[in-house]
């Protein structure tokens, strides 16, 4: 299906609505887009290919966009298999085209393909342009967001930013591919960020260097390979994406994160959130134990206040808790406030451990922890009140 977005660029991408896990990891209970574009000027451009779940209803789209045409160029801005599993069916079927990446990008794809794509390929660089005829695409480096051959390009005829992975999201969307047709830029904020954090937030350093790229550019439209296309508030995309890169929290609300086996520390959580409401500070509860880690992930770049909650194991933290706290550490978060509460019957120290755990991430852990004893009692009551006051200080 021919599916033009503006000027003479094209969608031809394709939704896979069965997938359940992205990268066999993230739920994606709406499914997964997978964009790819094409520009048709003097010379055609395809712009990435596609998922290998999605390669019949890809292939027809660039088919029926192209349609007389031949294809000049095929741009691979991203080596992953997500957008190059379909890179040697195009050049199969379009025998004349050239492929056009970087040096690092070019040696994945002969990694994944098992084959020497040298000849067919002209590698380019940061700056490098590739004229089109009326329009250009100038390519712009950007390592590590999140993988090391990573380009982006931008095209100053249609102020377009064809970003790679950077601002895209999870899900599907239906009808329109637009943001501004949609409405949907509260449900693009929530999944994006849940994308971001858990594929792209340890590199916030990087994200950042490419975002400082950008401020040089007009963008009136963003491209992202996954996700709604932005063809208004860029802006916003882009402030969600300095603020997320600098691991700048959203609020000043607290989450609360808690594991527990028999319900005690649930319920010493639940008196915490109360105590928290009288103080004027809202509160979300998060069951480590039912809740997948990447929802959870997303919360911590989202809250500058952050209680872990949970029982001590084998002398140790709570399985599920520990887990957690493993991945929150390689994200890289930083400048969040962090409060401890461990419950243990006769040798609590799941608090000693998580600290330990947590010792490198540049975290404000507050010293004062809460030690439930089996059961909560008038004694831990009165301390949770306590820390209620002191998070909603803050």
């Amino acid at each position: 299906m021919e599916r033009r977005l503006f000027d003479t660029t094209y969608y031809v991408g394709a939704c896979d609505r069965t997938k359940i896990l992205f990268e066999n990891l993230f739920p994606v209970p709406k499914g997964m887009r997978y964009n790819s574009y094409i520009i048709k000027d003097e010379k055609t451009a395809l712009l990435d290919t596609a998922d290998e779940a999605v390669s019949e209803e890809f292939l027809e789209n660039v088919k029926d966009t192209l349609k007389e045409r031949s294809l000049d160029y095929l741009v691979v801005h991203h080596a992953e298999p997500d957008h190059s599993a379909l890179v040697m069916r195009v050049l199969e079927i379009y025998p004349s085209a050239k492929l056009v990446t970087g040096v690092q990008a070019l040696k994945y794809l002969n990694q994944f393909t098992g084959c020497d794509l040298s000849a067919r390929t002209q590698t380019v660089k940061d700056g490098d342009v590739l004229n089109l005829g009326k329009r250009s695409l100038t390519f712009i480096s950007a390592p590590m967001v999140h993988w090391p051959e990573v380009m982006v390009s931008y095209d100053k005829e249609t102020k377009t930013l064809f970003s790679a992975d950077a601002f895209g999201s999870f899900g599907c969307c239906e009808g329109s591919l637009f943001i501004s047709n949609l409405n949907h830029t509260e449900e693009w904020e929530s999944e994006a960020r849940r994308y971001y954090s858990n594929i792209v937030g340890r590199f916030g350093v990087n994200v950042s260097a490419l975002l400082k790229k950008a401020e040089k550019l007009e963008i009136d439209n963003i491209l992202p390979l996954h996700g709604l296309v932005f063809d208004r508030d860029c802006n916003f995309a882009i402030n969600k994406y300095l603020k997320w890169s600098s691991y700048e929290a959203e609020t000043d609300d607290v989450l609360i994160v808690y594991g527990s086996m028999y319900q005690n520390t649930k319920k010493a959580v639940e008196i915490l959130s109360c105590n928290l409401f009288e103080k004027g500070k809202n509160s979300k509860i998060i069951d480590v134990s039912y809740t997948d880690f990447s929802y959870i992930i997303s919360d911590i770049f989202k809250y500058k206040n952050i209680v872990f909650a949970c029982p001590t194991y084998y002398g140790g933290i709570f399985p599920r808790m520990e887990q957690l706290l493993n991945l929150v550490k390689k994200t890289c978060v930083k400048d969040r406030k962090i409060y401890l509460l461990e419950n243990g019957t006769w040798a609590p120290t799941a608090a000693k451990n998580m600290i330990d755990l947590l010792s490198d991430l540049k975290a404000d852990i507050c010293e004062n922890k809460i030690t439930i004893k089996s059961a909560c009692d008038s004694e831990t009551i009165s301390q949770l009140k306590s820390l209620a006051e002191v998070i909603s200080d803050c």
